[in-house]
């Protein structure tokens, strides 16, 4: 067991392209909801909502968003990188069955802000944590999942109806894949490598020369 949780950790990819059609079964869905509801939330607040969408046209209205977004964002980089970014495939909205909305209703159990008084982002921390359990459940079953974090908030809850008192925490692509990659796609793709684990461990205190 022991070996099988520290597997799944190192196995857990960002999925993109590789999406089936295959619908995920309702009882699985509900194993991986089950699986972030679980996740510890500070002051046992559990500030998650789970935004559950299927409907093609509604996914196709959200790769609009998505793309008037990446649009911009390739903007910012220099040519070499900006022809780089452009070819990377950085969602996969409408191909994945499913798509996740995870939110943070920062004001659920209000009245006592345990953990939260000095630090109100305890909230919003504490719905990642559902993410990540999420993430690992579904790749425990096989099941891949993608983080698209390219949009513009408004633009995203308009269209989805969300409060605007409420947070957006991730959009999240899920479903059965063809494979994943043996090492983050992004890496492969030489976007970025793997920064040293010893490069990133201080001891007591935070180093004068720390990068």
């Amino acid at each position: 067991m022991l070996e099988d949780i520290y597997k799944v950790i190192h196995e857990r990819r960002d999925v993109r392209d590789e999406f089936l059609p295959q619908p995920l079964d309702e009882a699985v869905i509900t194993r991986l909801l089950e699986a972030a509801h679980s996740a510890p939330s500070v002051g046992f607040q559990q500030p998650w909502n789970f935004l559950l969408i299927r409907d093609k046209k509604r996914k196709t209205q959200v790769k609009e968003i998505f793309d008037r977004a990446s649009a911009e964002e390739a903007k910012i980089f220099n040519d070499e990188r900006r022809e780089l970014y452009n070819r990377l495939k950085l969602q996969g909205i409408v191909k994945a069955p499913l798509n996740l909305v995870v939110t943070c209703d920062r004001s659920r159990d209000g009245r006592t802000g345990l953990g939260r008084f000095h630090h109100p982002q305890m909230s919003a921390y504490s719905c990642v944590c559902a993410v990540e359990n999420l993430w690992l459940a579904a790749r425990a079953e096989n099941i891949g999942v993608g983080w698209v974090s390219i949009y513009h908030d408004d633009e995203l809850k308009e269209l989805l109806k969300i409060p605007p008192e409420i947070d957006i925490i991730a959009y999240l692509c899920i479903g059965y894949v063809s494979h994943f990659y043996d090492s983050p796609e992004l890496e492969q793709k030489g976007w970025r490598k793997r920064v040293p684990l010893e490069s990133l461990v201080y001891h007591e205190e935070w180093p004068k020369n720390a990068q």
